[in-house]
């Protein structure tokens, strides 16, 4: 993979001196980074195939390699532009091709920010990217997670229910209420040690200072054997100091989930108090999500033998992430396109 990453790096840096057509440049840019399916994505995406002990190697190099790709086609870029703007000072006629100064572009919106540096934190531990779909089963979503069709969690209140050919009383669908199961899909589709983090998009009917009918979770999922609550928290620990900063503090209580046994709320220290005691924390703590060690039913249902193996999980709001970093005190304003909050990100 070491060997594949450099021979993109050299092939890539060897295409941009000889590429002399700003509109090339930036295409290129798009195949080898920007798109989806880009060839240092795809490359990536080998990460799943590697041994705990490598991932964290290669996650490094991995990001090595994209920095200097960014470097390359950055340099090349402005290269490009500075010798445009030579010739047009040495004619005497104006390029009508040639871009004149607009107004201020945007940037990546604050939840794929996150998104994005989420995924990067869990990768440095290891934890492979995984999605699945957002219309879900009900059994993919309530069921298999231990949580029968009478959960209130299930009630029309909270989830969104789709329409489907093949309804039946068993076979309902629904937009995914949360990110977990992709933990059941994750189990069915790789063998132990498994180690993947899940951001993506949810759905309940809900909409307050703290809830909108769309939001992110992030769902974070490690099955292997011999696995305890002090991995979790170790885990959790890392990821807070990261996000955070290293300067905040981790606590769980104990707590209730079906999908988890034991089961936990996280919280963290205050930012703004530093644990103190404010108008936003009370008591100088944060709540962040709930965490567990995954029940053994989860696990059966994911085709994972529960004598042999056990694992934990987690599932945190994204925008909640934001929102305790930032200091935004309503969900709703991340959404709102008020450019003096978005600017600052």
């Amino acid at each position: 993979m070491k060997e594949t990453l450099k021979k993109l790096l050299e092939a890539t840096l060897e295409r941009l001196q000889s590429s002399s057509d700003l509109t090339a440049v930036d295409k290129f840019k798009f195949e080898i980074l920007d798109r989806k399916d880009s060839e240092y994505a795809k490359i990536s995406m080998q990460m799943r195939d590697l041994s705990k002990e490598e991932r964290p190697e290669m996650g490094k190099y991995l990001n090595e390699i994209k920095q200097q790709l960014e470097t390359g086609f950055s340099v090349r870029i402005n290269e490009l532009k500075h010798a445009r703007l030579s010739i047009l000072e040495t004619v005497e006629h104006e390029d009508m091709t040639f871009p004149v100064a607009s107004a201020p572009t945007g940037h990546i919106h604050p939840i794929t920010q996150a998104y994005f540096e989420i995924v990067e934190i869990f990768g440095e531990m290891g934890f492979s990217f995984a999605e699945g779909p957002e219309v879900e089963w009900f059994w993919y979503a309530f069921e298999s997670l231990n949580m029968p069709i009478s959960h209130p969690a299930s009630d029309d209140f909270e989830t969104y229910y789709v329409k489907h050919p093949e309804h039946d009383e068993h076979g309902r669908m629904v937009l995914r209420p949360h990110t977990s199961p992709v933990q059941i899909r994750s189990m069915q589709n790789q063998k132990p040690p498994i180690r993947v983090v899940v951001p993506g998009k949810t759905y309940r009917p809900n909409y307050d200072v703290s809830h909108t009918p769309m939001f992110h979770q992030f769902e974070g999922l490690l099955v292997d054997k011999n696995v305890s609550i002090g991995t979790l928290v170790g885990t959790l620990d890392y990821f807070v100091k990261k996000f955070f900063g290293s300067d905040q503090k981790v606590r769980i209580r104990p707590y209730h989930f079906q999908f988890t046994e034991p089961s936990f709320e996280v919280d963290i220290s205050c930012s703004i108090c530093g644990g103190e005691g404010c108008r936003l924390c009370k008591e100088g703590w944060l709540e962040l999500g709930g965490c567990g060690m995954v029940h053994p039913v989860v696990l059966e249902n994911g085709g994972v033998d529960s004598s042999v193996y056990n694992g934990f999980a987690f599932g945190w709001g994204i925008e909640r992430c934001v929102n305790i970093r930032s200091g935004i005190p309503d969900i709703r304003m991340i959404y709102e396109g008020e450019l003096r909050l978005l600017e600052q990100f």
